[in-house]
């Protein structure tokens, strides 16, 4: 039985194509045209940024490229994805914080972080009032994330922890996704909260401004923003499977750092979320600006030892896990790997 250790330079041996996007020959069809294609179920979280990449692999037909039927669907915070995988609804996660597997695996839940995603957090903290310049300036005041615990909340409590902020000054309101947060600083029904890249350079048109040093990437470059995790049954029975859609993810981020790919990251945005078309427009190109300068996206998909003890370190610190736990039993970056050598 032929399985998935047919490599790219296989394929591109028999098409002849090199360039990222532009294979014309899957590795379906390279293992023969009555090859089934293998199913996968995909849960992601709901920032814009996901949508975009999601119907970006869509678009350009890289899960087929990559002999997969892979379904998709999008849920609110980092709870309802654990319980998606954990109940085996989903296969894996692909574009979401990782931060509470760990302490989930030491209360017992069968996960694997398999790779890395966007390493870089291209968020900011965003603001209506006037007054609240800065992250100390949120003492006393509401700030929005999802539920404690998920990837909002972690990563709006380590840069408070960062900047010396007594967390416990800081009321924090479970609004849902970055998005829902952003619409929430807008309307003034929180104080403040942390929203994606995309309206960055869209402040002055929503009446809100950035904290001066608020900006993730430059003050949090420690704290890895998205990684990617399965479930231990899903690695042992859907392995190939799991390899497969990493490659495709992985396709995806080497390509939207790549110069050429402005106008396409803007259709895949305009599609991915049927808006107003200049607005999609302006926040797809000033998102893709922010990936061409700051290259965020894990091209090789494997996240250090040293990524994953630092996300263990914050959960320590906010007691929601004991102690250290080793880093094969957080992680399994072969699947990354093997990823990675289907691209080669």
């Amino acid at each position: 039985m032929i399985t998935s250790t047919l490599h790219r330079r296989d394929v591109l041996r028999l098409t002849g194509l090199g360039a990222a996007g532009v294979l014309t020959v899957s590795i379906r069809d390279a293992l023969g045209k009555t090859a089934a294609p293998l199913k996968v179920s995909i849960v992601n979280t709901s920032p814009n940024s996901a949508f975009t990449i999601q119907e970006l692999i869509k678009q350009k037909g890289w899960f087929e490229h990559y002999g997969l039927e892979a379904t998709t669907q999008n849920v609110a915070d980092g709870s309802k994805l654990m319980g998606a995988l954990l109940s085996g609804e989903s296969d894996i996660c692909l574009l979401s914080g990782f931060g509470q597997v760990p302490s989930a695996i030491e209360k017992g839940a069968a996960l694997k972080v398999v790779g890395g995603a966007c390493l870089l957090t291209d968020m900011a903290v965003f603001a209506k009032k006037p007054e609240i310049k800065t992250v100390k300036d949120l003492e006393g005041k509401t700030v929005g994330t999802g539920s404690i615990g998920a990837l909002l909340y972690q990563l709006m409590a380590a840069l408070l922890q960062k900047k010396g902020v007594d967390i416990k000054k800081v009321t924090f309101v479970n609004v849902g996704s970055s998005a829902d947060v952003f619409r929430a600083v807008v309307a003034g029904t929180i104080d403040a909260g942390p929203s994606l890249y995309d309206v960055y350079e869209q402040q002055a048109r929503y009446g809100v401004h950035s904290l001066s040093d608020g900006d993730f990437w430059s003050q949090l470059p420690e704290y890895t923003y998205q990684g990617s995790y399965a479930s231990d049954r899903a690695i042992a029975q859907k392995r190939d499977a799991l390899v497969r859609v990493l490659a495709a993810y992985c396709t995806a981020y080497r390509y939207i750092q790549q110069p050429d790919s402005l106008a396409d990251y803007v259709k895949a945005r305009e599609a991915a979320l049927h808006g107003d078309p200049k607005l999609a427009k302006a926040e797809a190109s000033s998102e893709w600006r922010f990936n061409q300068k700051f290259k965020p996206y894990a091209t090789d998909l494997v996240l250090s030892k040293k990524r994953i003890d630092y996300m263990q370190k914050l959960n320590i610190g906010f007691g929601v896990q004991k102690k250290m736990l080793p880093y094969d039993t957080v992680a399994d970056m072969s699947l990354a790997r093997d990823a990675v050598k289907l691209l080669k």
